[in-house]
């Protein structure tokens, strides 16, 4: 996640900006008084975010006290002076926190406080290793960093430059035993890490449950006694980069899932070690699981089998990039942003457009979250066409890439989820290519328009509620009037999305018409136009006096109901709600 950038004051902003984008961190202005900050911080600290707080150091320990709780697993958190001179790490030195705080004080020009004993005299800790190792036991790095800081040496046994980069002393007759391996045999009075040099081969019959694969490469490794710790990525073929146990066994070994194609795999036929006639007719390669874990380089552990799947290990020379190994499964969020400012947005939105290496979008709807844009590459579509922009997007995601397909308001509501769903399921001419039809779909549901214009004005939709779209496009004109005439009848708030355009006027005075024939003419009807943006206008009026001539493409009508009800509060706003009922169970109960 990228680090949270939070300033308390206007003479903090200017750094603010500076430092974004030096470590693709986000800014939140929490204002002089910084009360939101008391929400804000334990929000983003409970997530797991780095905090970089542009402010005293004692503002972020009286906010976050009360919410430390494990040294292990808290996130990094920094102070730094207004004038970016001194970084200050308070809590995750070994966890990050150091190393940002190197990092910040090398792009500023600053210096970096370092208190922690380790990081005071040597670059990294030996609890903090390098991405690519892992150490078995953190609890014993303890006592050998308090060996080394009083003068003793390191004996290394195996392959470890980071430590001789980070300023360890090393001697063959070193008081402090470290050794690397990928098997799990841990000794008596030494460190053990394991290099993330293996790769699990996979291959499975469709339909394959998670427990079985899971079950099958824990067998694996332990027939060599290798540990899981070492693995750095599952490796497969395309055909089966939607194989749902595939995922869960990745996300069970915290590692990756990679994806080669048959043709990567065949280059691998003549090292192969139990070849398939019978998978190669079905594949077009002679062997998955040991092809997959050959492209590490060495074949360590043969193809097992369970009863629907199979397995090899495979173990590259050092510690292996899984983003530079095969490619990853496709991967398409489908994420509505709300009605347009950045406090509707949901977190999980907001989290995939920062996961995302590419957004799709109508250019409006893109413009509308750039403020989070931190390098994905934009592809900008013109308003129309939604069919080529989804498409677009799902190709994208058969590349191997992460995708996020903007929508305003929630993509499930007239947007473009249910045209992704619609295109995968599609066949002939329509039909996409194969890869595009296997990504992963994420939705991330976003505040509708109708949501948003109801909490504008009151809670009219308290009650039963309906939506229609008055566009048509793309629904028979014909069956809008019957939807609409059903919604009357039947005396449901009634949300109107598209009500009128430059072409089609007629329909919305239609609709006034037939509405006010089965509901009062006093019925409240809400007009909000431009929501979520500084243009915003919402007002609340009466059927009767509901003007259709003054609203346009990007207004929503709420006609409410025949029980909904107005009143004006003091500050003078005029509140539209439909009640539920209440009224007559508090009679009730009073009885």
């Amino acid at each position: 996640m990228r680090p949270a950038i939070i300033t308390f004051a206007a003479s903090g902003a200017e750094l603010a900006q500076r430092l974004a984008p030096l470590i693709g961190g986000d800014i939140f202005h929490c204002g002089y008084n910084g009360e939101n900050a008391r929400i804000l911080l334990p929000r983003l600290f409970a997530e797991g975010r780095s905090i970089v707080g542009i402010c005293a150091a004692g503002i972020l320990i009286r906010l976050l006290a009360p919410h430390l709780s494990d040294k292990t697993t808290e996130p990094p958190v920094l102070a730094l002076s207004q004038d970016g001179a001194h970084i200050v790490p308070l809590l995750g030195g070994h966890h990050g926190a150091n190393r940002l705080a190197r990092d910040i004080a090398d792009r500023l020009g600053g210096s970096a406080a370092l208190t922690t004993a380790s990081d005071s005299k040597f670059a990294r800790g030996l609890d903090d290793p390098p991405d690519g190792w892992v150490l078995s036991d953190p609890a014993a790095a303890k006592p050998a960093m308090m060996a080394l800081l009083i003068g003793g040496k390191i004996a290394l046994d195996g392959h470890a430059p980071w430590l001789a980069d980070a300023g360890y002393p090393l001697s063959s007759g070193g008081q402090v035993k470290v050794r690397v391996s990928e098997h799990r045999d841990p000794r008596e009075r030494e460190l053990l890490y394991h290099p993330r040099t293996l790769v699990a081969g996979i291959g499975a019959e469709r339909g394959v449950a998670a427990d079985e694969v899971i079950a099958l490469i824990e067998t694996a490794l332990a027939s060599a006694n290798l540990a899981p710790a070492a693995l750095a990525a599952l490796a497969t073929i395309d055909i089966k980069s939607d194989e749902a146990a595939f995922h869960a066994a990745a996300r069970h070994f915290s590692v990756p899932l990679r994806i080669f194609t048959a043709v990567e795999l065949n280059r691998e036929r003549y090292r192969l070690r139990n070849p398939s006639d019978i998978v190669e007719a079905e594949t077009g390669t002679p062997g998955v699981a040991e092809a997959a874990a050959l492209k590490a380089g060495t074949l360590l552990v043969e193809k097992c089998k369970s009863k629907r799947a199979t397995c090899a290990i495979g173990r590259a020379r050092a510690p292996l990039d899984p983003l530079a190994f095969g490619r990853a499964p496709g991967l398409l969020h489908v994420v509505g942003v709300g009605p347009g400012d950045a406090a509707s947005r949901t977190a999980a939105a907001v989290a995939a457009l920062d996961a995302a290496t590419d957004w799709v979008g109508y250019g409006l709807y893109l413009d509308l979250v750039a403020d989070l844009h931190a390098g994905q590459q934009q592809h900008r579509f013109p308003l129309g066409d939604e069919e080529a922009r989804v498409r677009h997007a799902l190709e994208l995601a058969g590349q191997g890439k992460a995708v996020a397909l903007i929508c305003s308001g929630d993509a499930q509501i007239y947007a473009m989820a249910s045209l992704v769903f619609e295109l995968l399921d599609a066949i002939g001419p329509r039909r996409l290519t194969d890869a595009a039809r296997r990504v992963a779909v994420e939705l991330r549901p976003g505040i509708s328009a109708v949501q948003a214009a109801s909490a504008a004005a009151g809670a009219l939709i308290g009650h039963d509620f309906c939506c229609i779209s008055l566009s048509d496009l793309l629904t028979p004109i014909d069956a809008i009037r019957e939807r609409l005439r059903g919604a009357a009848e039947a005396d449901f708030v009634t949300a109107l999305y598209n009500p009128r355009s430059g072409r089609r006027t007629a329909l919305i005075e239609e609709t006034k018409v037939l509405f006010l024939q089965h509901r009062p003419p006093e019925t409240p009807v809400i007009v909000a136009r431009n929501l979520g943006r500084p243009e915003q206008q919402v007002s609340v009026t009466s059927l009767a006096a509901f003007d259709p001539a003054g609203i346009d493409m990007l207004t929503i009508v709420l006609i409410g109901a025949s029980t909904s009800r107005t009143f004006t509060r003091g500050d003078g706003r005029t509140m539209a709600y439909t009640p539920r009922g209440y009224e007559k169970k508090a009679v009730q109960d009073a009885v």
